[in-house]
């Protein structure tokens, strides 16, 4: 009965990870005038210079990340 339990939650990481999609993310305004805490979010997220793009998966602590830089960021689907 063990092993039933596993396969089922096997199955169900794999189904999480197929529905989630990716996030290609990038920098169009300058970090420099911003707060400590956004310049670690930037950092965070990979981002190095102006213009950069980075692709990272699509989860809710990124989101939560992108959402506190929006004003700095330019979301598309990738």
């Amino acid at each position: 009965m063990t092993d039933t339990g596993k396969a089922t939650e096997k199955a169900r990481a794999g189904k999480d990870t197929a529905g989630k999609g990716r996030l290609a993310i990038t920098l169009v305004r300058s970090g420099i005038c911003t707060p400590k805490d956004q310049k670690a979010t930037l950092t965070g997220l990979g981002f190095g210079r102006l213009g950069t793009r980075v692709v990272r998966e699509d989860s809710p602590a990124v989101r939560g990340m992108i959402r506190k830089v929006r004003h700095l960021v330019e979301v598309t689907k990738g």
